[in-house]
């Protein structure tokens, strides 16, 4: 039994990240048979294209462990303001959908990444007072401390973001404005306007720093790079949310006249 449950689960997960792993080999493909691609270049791209993967997958998994504490203390702050937050069963969504975990909400990770890196820039330029460019986030053949940890960051933050408001949404979870009686949907302009503006922003910054042909191929190396890790960090958070809802649910509704829902 425990064999076959295994068995379920492998096929399962399997088949809702093959797309990413299929990318990731055709990168390193590329990269072997092209001389260089997505800053990979000859044999080593075999090792360092996994490792490059696994690197930031794990540095966008495992930060989603800390929703409960953050759902702890999400829920006060919200109960010390003017709204309430109530749960509405009919529009949880807790299933895989396709469209949603392997398209959306990878650009949309893509796009905010962009953003932060770009907002990033601007702020080591008044820092250091050096003109900082694009160039910093993109892979230079050698490890550099430096560059290394800002990618961590921003990679980290991006996580905790992300997965704060996508379980928002996934668990049904909307903001009721006691003063006006209206029912929001929390972080409505992060998921579906930010990512579409500030992933434009960033590309933007591209075209800036380099010509259109240099700034297009840049642009879809940084794509490819990025699907996979982003693709897997959507399908790892929706089971996730699955195994924890009831659990996450009462971290955030927790006080004392017990869980509010859509019709109190």
């Amino acid at each position: 039994m425990v064999h076959l449950m295994r068995s379920k689960n492998f096929h399962r997960w399997s088949r809702e990240v093959g797309l990413a792993f299929v990318i990731l080999i055709l990168t390193i493909f590329a990269s072997i048979f092209f001389g260089q691609f997505a800053f990979l270049k000859g044999w080593e791209a075999i090792y360092k294209g996994f490792l490059r993967f696994f690197r930031l997958t794990l540095l966008l998994c495992l930060p989603v462990y800390l929703l409960l504490p953050i759902y702890s203390k999400l829920g006060r702050v919200v109960r010390n303001r003017a709204g309430v937050l109530i749960q509405m069963e009919e529009k949880q969504e807790l299933e895989i959908h396709p469209a949603k975990h392997l398209l959306f909400r990878p650009f949309q990770g893509i796009g905010i990444g962009l953003l932060f890196g770009i907002k990033l820039l601007s702020v080591l330029q008044i820092v250091a007072g050096t003109t900082a460019t694009f160039s910093l986030f993109l892979p230079q053949g050698q490890f550099q401390l430096g560059r290394f940890l800002i990618v961590t960051g921003i990679t980290v933050f991006v996580s905790l973001l992300l997965s704060t408001f996508w379980t928002l949404d996934d668990m049904g979870v909307r903001y009721f404005n006691r003063k006006n009686h209206e029912i929001k949907m929390i972080g409505k302009y992060m998921g579906t306007f930010m990512p579409v503006l500030f992933g434009f922003y960033g590309i933007f910054s591209l075209f800036g720093e380099y010509s259109k042909t240099e700034a297009l191929i840049y642009l879809f190396q940084i794509v490819v790079i990025l699907y996979p890790p982003f693709s897997v960090f959507s399908i790892f958070h929706s089971h996730f949310v699955q195994r924890r809802v009831e659990n996450l649910s009462k971290r955030l509704f927790v006080e004392k006249g017990g869980l509010p829902h859509e019709d109190d």
